[in-house]
């Protein structure tokens, strides 16, 4: 009888102690601590001024991919077999994998670009099925970018635009609205692939003999891991260049223009909890970043001989000395 009396309470507790959410998290990217001091920290800060602490009511499993893309689908299915409530994803990619693995579990897609073009939900305000998210991209933030830099180096005649087909696919509607660019900046537009860092040195030759007077490096998982080679191949070949995101400058870049990403995926934890708390994701508005970020880097300048204009310099938001 005394045995039963000290069993029930033990059994009450026990089955008072709240259910653990899961989230899933997957990203093509690396957990280097820049990585998790500009994305994963402000998720967490998100998460907790909502009610959500990881080893209380919450479990995060994460899966990073460290720029090799074909470690994705098994890192997916790892993911799904945990069953998880939420299934984040980070850039185009894994958001596009994640959509075909699964029709059930809610998907919340961060830091993609145009997520109506490239087929990920039906429209911004009715995502559909089982998906929303939050863009990185803003319109014309490529143009913009070529703008500054033509600001930059203002004799310019020729830009060159390095970037990965496995996030980006070169489509003819992007090198129209290049020709465009082109002509209103007065500089030809030329796009360089790389695939992977085996590409580099290729690719800058190949600008190099092009004569190009800057480039245009867009941001993907794989150039994030690999940017302190493509910032000294910036430094050797004497190119200025602009990134799309303020981390890439400590290896070499010249200038970023592109969203507030502590603050995008601050916000998509948001998302989750909505979710969490019972709304379907297809209902859930995909939201896109509201604020741009300027970042001038000074050190970058005086190793490439170049001067930055007082005009850039004035509508910076962060200037590295």
């Amino acid at each position: 009888m005394v045995l039963g009396t000290v069993a029930a309470p033990l059994a009450a507790q026990q089955q008072a102690a709240p259910r653990k959410v899961r989230i899933a998290f997957l990203s093509a990217s690396t957990s280097d601590p820049l990585t998790l001091r500009s994305q994963i920290e402000p998720l967490r800060q998100g998460l907790r001024e909502l009610g959500w602490v990881e080893g209380q009511n919450l479990v995060i499993e994460f899966r990073w991919a460290e720029g090799k893309f074909e470690r994705l689908p098994g890192m997916l299915d790892e993911l799904i077999r945990l069953q998880p409530d939420v299934l984040m994803t980070t850039s185009p990619r894994p958001a596009m994998l994640a959509k075909d693995a699964t029709r059930t579990i809610p998907i919340v897609a961060v830091a993609v670009d145009d997520p109506v073009q490239m087929g990920l939900v039906a429209s911004l305000a009715r995502p559909g099925a089982n998906i929303t998210g939050i863009s990185a991209a803003f319109d014309g933030i490529l143009e913009k970018r070529l703008q500054l830099l033509k600001e930059i180096v203002p004799a310019a005649r020729r830009f060159a635009v390095l970037f990965n087909p496995n996030t980006l696919p070169r489509t003819q509607g992007l090198d129209e609205a290049a020709l465009g660019w082109g002509k209103a900046l007065g500089i030809e537009i030329q796009w360089f692939e790389a695939r992977g860092p085996e590409d580099f040195n290729a690719a800058f030759a190949a600008m190099a003999r092009e004569r190009a007077n800057g480039v245009a490096v867009l941001a993907d998982p794989m150039i994030w891991i690999h940017r302190a080679k493509l910032g000294a191949l910036c430094l050797e070949q004497r190119l200025p260049s602009i990134w799309g995101g303020a981390g890439y400058l400590d290896a070499g870049g010249l200038v970023s223009y592109q969203g507030d990403w502590p603050a995008l995926f601050k916000r998509s934890a948001s998302l989750v909890d909505k979710i969490l708390k019972g709304q379907k994701p297809g209902d859930i508005p995909f939201e896109q970043g509201s604020k741009l970020e300027l970042v001038v880097n000074l050190k970058g300048a005086k190793a490439l001989g170049v001067t930055i204009p007082p005009s850039v310099l004035v509508s910076a938001d962060e200037v590295i000395e």
